[in-house]
């Protein structure tokens, strides 16, 4: 299983403008280095719709955990790709999704692969919620001394751990299920980098603690998976870090690894209704759409699963 690689911290910040002329970090590596990056890319994105009169969220922090390579990736994936909406959307639809499991009631928030997010900062949160992040150290340290004068909202604990050891993350899964009641796994921006075998140990590594209920992830059909590999996948090869997990029969993917999809959202149809999609997509989202396989049809979305019935028997 492969989870994002060590970033070289940056504390260049990204307030030029995109068309401004700028200096590349580096002339001698590749732009996006390792997964990690990607996370800086994305950022990117939240701090341009943070100054959007009509944003669908704030992130006052997202400029400065971008960085200027943050804006060169962005810069030059926008060359490549128009795509950039897909990723606010995206943004977007875990907010709704936790901010529903927080109305719930909901005690802890499990954030795999964590990256730049800054949600325990940026959103109405409680704070006996308790947030849990993981992912490596190093980029965990580096989310750490940008935000070092920051305060969270919630009850915030980070996790250095390389998810690709199944025996340090079961460890710490069960520990957390020990002291949550319906946990929230998050993963946002992972397992489309993983195989089909790694995301199926993950799902069923998830599903073994009996404190964890839920899970939001987003997903990709295989015609989305080879569309993006035909703009960008030059890109994400040569940080070692290619599309993988498209897999055939969408959410129904996780049914046998004990996970129920229980609201699976078009990133598509969810952008045409808070007015974000290009004007040539507009159409293309009054079809109807599948929530189940979609083979060669370019289609994204996040999903909620909740831990089967089964699987919270035993």
């Amino acid at each position: 299983m492969s989870t994002r690689a060590s970033p070289r911290a940056s504390s260049a910040g990204c307030g030029r403008t995109r068309g401004e002329a700028r200096t590349r970090v580096s002339q001698t590596e590749p732009l996006i280095r390792n997964i990690s990056d990607t996370a800086r890319w994305v950022a990117v994105y939240r701090a341009r719709e943070s100054e959007r009169p009509d944003a669908l969220f704030r992130d006052p922090f997202a400029a400065r955990l971008a960085g200027q390579r943050g804006e060169e990736i962005a810069a030059e994936v926008l060359r490549r790709s128009r795509n950039d909406w897909s990723l606010v959307i995206r943004t977007n639809l875990f907010d709704t999704f936790i901010a529903d499991y927080v109305g719930r009631g909901g005690d802890t928030v499990v954030n795999l692969a964590a990256g730049l997010d800054a949600r325990p900062y940026r959103m109405d949160l409680p704070s006996s919620l308790r947030w849990v992040e993981v992912d490596l150290p190093e980029i965990l340290d580096y989310k750490e001394g940008i935000l070092a004068g920051e305060k969270p909202r919630c009850a915030l604990r980070r996790v250095r751990l390389d998810l690709a050891n199944r025996e340090a993350r079961r460890a710490l899964f069960a520990e957390l299920g020990r002291e949550s009641k319906a946990a929230l796994v998050v993963s946002e921006g992972l397992i489309v980098y993983l195989t089909a075998e790694q995301v199926a140990g993950l799902a069923e590594d998830l599903a073994a603690p009996a404190g964890f209920r839920w899970w939001t992830h987003d997903l990709m059909s295989p015609g989305l998976r080879k569309m993006v590999m035909r703009q960008i996948g030059s890109l994400l090869n040569e940080a070692r870090a290619p599309l993988r997990f498209s897999p055939e029969e969408g959410p129904g993917f996780f049914v046998r690894y004990g996970w129920r999809p229980v609201a699976v959202h078009s990133m598509l149809k969810w952008a045409a209704k808070k007015k974000r999609l290009p004007l040539l997509l507009r159409l293309a989202a009054l079809l109807p759409e599948s929530q189940g396989r979609q083979g060669s049809h370019p289609w994204g979305g996040v999903c909620l699963l909740e831990r089967s019935a089964a699987e919270r028997a035993t």
